[in-house]
C-alpha cells in the first residue's frame, strides 16, 4: 500500500542507509590505496548479485518469471551502471568534494521529472524550499573542495553531473514503469546484475590491473560494501521506492555526504567544523519541509 508521506519506519530506514553510505565512502577511499576503483566497484556489485540470488533462493522469491518488465529493468540497470561508471571515472578528473556536489543534483532531476508521470509527487512552495535548502547545505559543507581548482577539470565536473542525472533517471524509470510493482529483489537484481556484467569490461578497458593478493583489510572492506552497501541497503532502498514518494526518498540522500564528513573525522582524523554541524541541521530542516503534505492532499 503506497503512502503519500514518509513515516517513522521510512525515515529510520533512510537515515540508516545514508549513515552506512557515508561510512562506505570512507571505506572506498581507504581501499583505493590497494585496489583499482572500477575493479573494486565490480567486486562490490558482483558480490551483491550473488548474495541477492542466495537471498531469493532462501526466501523463495521468483525473479525469473515473465512480467513485462524486462526492457524497463534493463534500462534501469544500464542507468545504474552508468552512474557508477561516471562516479569512478570522474574521480580521476576532479576532486571528490566537487564531484559529490554535482552528484547530489539527483533529487532535482527526480523532483522535476517524476511528477510528469505521477502528479501526486509534485512538489509545492515550501517543499521546493526544503529541497533547495538541503542542497545548499551540502554545497556549503563541501565548499572548500568545491572552490579548489587543483586537479579539477570540466570533464570531471560533467561526469559528476552525469552521474547525478543517471541516478535521478534510474528513479524516474522505476516510478514511471511497471518496475514499481515488482518485488524489491527483482528490481535490485536488474540493477546490480547489469552492472556486474558491464563493470569488468570497463575495468579492463581502462587498463586496471587485477590482482588477488590484497590485504585482509581490503577484502574485508569489499565484503562489507557488497553485503551491506550493495545488498542490504539497496534492497531497503528498492522496498522504499515501491511504497513511498520517490521525491521525498531521493532528497534524503543529502545526508550521505554529510555523514561522510563525520566518519572522515572519526576515522581519518579530518576536521568537522561547526559549519558541517550546521549543514546537518539545515538538511534536517529541509527534509521536514519536504515531508509536508501537499496542499491538495
Amino acid at each position: 500500500m503506497r503512502r503519500d508521506r514518509l513515516d517513522a519506519l521510512a525515515i529510520g530506514l533512510l537515515l540508516t542507509c545514508c549513515l552506512f553510505w557515508g561510512l562506505q565512502q570512507v571505506l572506498i577511499k581507504l581501499t583505493l590505496a590497494e585496489m583499482p576503483p572500477v575493479f573494486q566497484a565490480w567486486l562490490r556489485l558482483g558480490g551483491a548479485t550473488v548474495l541477492l540470488l542466495l537471498w531469493c533462493r532462501w526466501r523463495g522469491v521468483s525473479v525469473l518469471q515473465r512480467d513485462g518488465t524486462l526492457w524497463a529493468g534493463l534500462l534501469a540497470g544500464l542507468l545504474f551502471a552508468g552512474e557508477f561508471i561516471c562516479i569512478y571515472t570522474g574521480l580521476e578528473r576532479t576532486g571528490s568534494a566537487r564531484l559529490t556536489v554535482f552528484l547530489y543534483t539527483s533529487p532535482f532531476w527526480v523532483a522535476l521529472l517524476v511528477p510528469l508521470w505521477t502528479r501526486s509527487e509534485r512538489l509545492h512552495g515550501l517543499q521546493w524550499a526544503g529541497l533547495v535548502l538541503a542542497f545548499g547545505a551540502v554545497a556549503f559543507a563541501l565548499r572548500e573542495g568545491l572552490s579548489q581548482g587543483e586537479g579539477a577539470t570540466l570533464a570531471g565536473d560533467l561526469l559528476g553531473l552525469a552521474a547525478g542525472l543517471f541516478w535521478g533517471l534510474t528513479t524516474v524509470v522505476i516510478r514511471s514503469t511497471g518496475l514499481v510493482r515488482i518485488s524489491p529483489e527483482k528490481l535490485l537484481l536488474y540493477q546490480v546484475g547489469v552492472s556486474a556484467a558491464l563493470l569488468p569490461w570497463l575495468s579492463l578497458g581502462l587498463g586496471e590491473v587485477w590482482r588477488w593478493d590484497y590485504s585482509a583489510w581490503a577484502w574485508a572492506a569489499v565484503a562489507v560494501q557488497a553485503s551491506i552497501g550493495g545488498f542490504l541497503s539497496f534492497l531497503a532502498w528498492m522496498w522504499l521506492l515501491g511504497r513511498y514518494p520517490a521525491t521525498r526518498i531521493s532528497s534524503f540522500s543529502f545526508f550521505t555526504p554529510l555523514f561522510t564528513l563525520v566518519f572522515g573525522a572519526l576515522w581519518l582524523g579530518e576536521s568537522v567544523t561547526p559549519g558541517v554541524l550546521a549543514a546537518i541541521a539545515a538538511v534536517a530542516i529541509g527534509m521536514a519541509l519536504m515531508n509536508r503534505r501537499n496542499p491538495a492532499s
